[in-house]
């Protein structure tokens, strides 16, 4: 077996693999020079300060213990499917039987004039976060780009750091997307409450450089407003790594495109975390999460399919955030077709509620913030297809479970 990507979702695979009693040669090639470690603390707890490494991190005897080759610093260049071994940039050749793709997502750029000045970042590895911790420090004033569930986490650090902070978006409000606007609002005002000057329909026109000439000092927008900034973090959402697959002559569209058991169009070659983009059996459609459950879950499939057991990957996605008060937990998807009705059960004005997404009826997603212990039972509303009365589902004194 070789894995490539050493990330989260590279290391749960071996580390499944081994769980299930897979005895053969296990090799992980990671282009960081970091052992396996887990993304969410990168944005949350790692930048505020308060988790440490050694929390998140895969420890010195990691790979001894799982018996894997680990092979840090290691970039593969190409896959080559007839002879079934891949090649890096060392110049060094790894044979496989099952390859496993697990190279992840990297982040969207500006392109404007000035994204190349100094001071404009984004967040994605452990060395970007420790950057950005030291930058905090040092950066009176921060101009966060983008609204999504980055963006706010690095806001909300960037204020407990003591920095004013502006959030630009795009849209009517953040997270509009994601969670529609009854629930985008309650994410506004939570950042306005906490100082944050959040600016919506708004686009970046330029980053304009400061007196030295290579640092940026400011923010144009489109409409001619410049804003003054130490430090620029662009968080603008992220693309899947497909070039390696698809120079493999792999199947791809938004992301690697595998089947439920995550076998790509050669079963050879599987994909698991930000790069699948899996047929979900439940969902009935392709479905890319580029969150840490995913990477979190989808070895234990691959470990099954390599095994030969018939397990497909039915999971619902799950993602959380932390954000100033507010901690969150959301299950489920909508998908294209959208929801007809929000359903809010508990307090939204003290944002201690849970939110429910419906669709002719059926619960489609669900949002609990603030409130815990629920997420198992809101999974069973989603399974279970029933068409729910929306005046039960509101009513904290009816139990999820009836």
């Amino acid at each position: 077996m070789v894995v490539v990507g050493g990330g989260l979702a590279g290391a749960r695979t071996a580390e499944a693999l081994r769980e299930r009693g897979f005895e053969g040669d296990l090799t992980i090639l990671g282009d960081e020079t970091e052992r396996p470690y887990e993304r969410p603390p990168l944005s949350k707890g790692y930048l505020l300060g308060t988790d440490e490494r050694d929390s998140f991190v895969r420890h010195a005897h990691w790979a001894d213990e799982q018996e894997v080759r680990l092979r840090t610093g290691v970039t593969v260049t190409a896959i080559d499917r007839a002879s079934q071994h891949v090649l890096d940039a060392g110049g060094g050749r790894t044979d496989y039987d099952h390859l496993v793709l697990a190279t992840g997502s990297e982040p969207n750029r500006l392109d404007v004039p000035g994204a190349w000045l100094e001071g404009v970042v984004s967040l994605r590895t452990l060395d970007d976060s420790d950057r950005l911790r030291v930058l905090l420090a040092a950066s009176p004033r921060v101009v966060v780009v983008g609204g999504g569930w980055i963006g706010l986490e690095v806001a909300a650090a960037a204020r407990a750091a003591g920095c004013e902070v502006t959030v630009l978006v795009r849209g009517d409000a953040p997270l509009h997307g994601v969670l529609g606007p009854e629930l985008a609002a309650m994410f506004a005002a939570l950042h306005r409450e906490n100082g944050v000057d959040l600016r919506v329909r708004t686009q970046v026109r330029a980053l304009v450089p400061g007196g030295d000439g290579v640092r940026v000092g400011a923010v144009e927008l489109d409409d001619g407003t410049l804003l003054p900034a130490d430090l620029v973090v662009v968080a603008v959402g992220a693309r899947p790594r497909v070039a390696l697959a698809q120079a493999a002559g792999l199947d791809v569209g938004d992301g690697v495109l595998t089947d439920a058991h995550l076998r790509t169009s050669d079963p050879r070659v599987l994909a698991v975390g930000d790069l699948a983009a899996v047929a979900h059996p439940f969902l009935g459609a392709r479905v890319r999460v580029e969150h840490w459950d995913a990477a979190l879950h989808h070895g234990e499939t691959v470990a099954a399919t390599v095994l030969g057991a018939d397990e497909p990957y039915d999971r619902l996605p799950y993602f959380f955030t932390d954000q100033f008060d507010l901690g969150m937990e959301y299950t489920g998807w909508i998908g294209p077709a959208g929801y007809d009705e929000v359903v809010v059960r508990g307090d939204l004005a003290a944002r201690e509620l849970v939110a429910f997404w419906l669709r002719d009826g059926r619960v489609l997603a669900g949002m609990n913030v603030n409130v815990w212990d629920v997420v198992d039972d809101v999974q069973a509303l989603i399974r279970s297809r029933t068409r729910i009365d929306p005046t039960r589902l509101a009513d904290p004194t009816t139990p999820l479970t009836a």
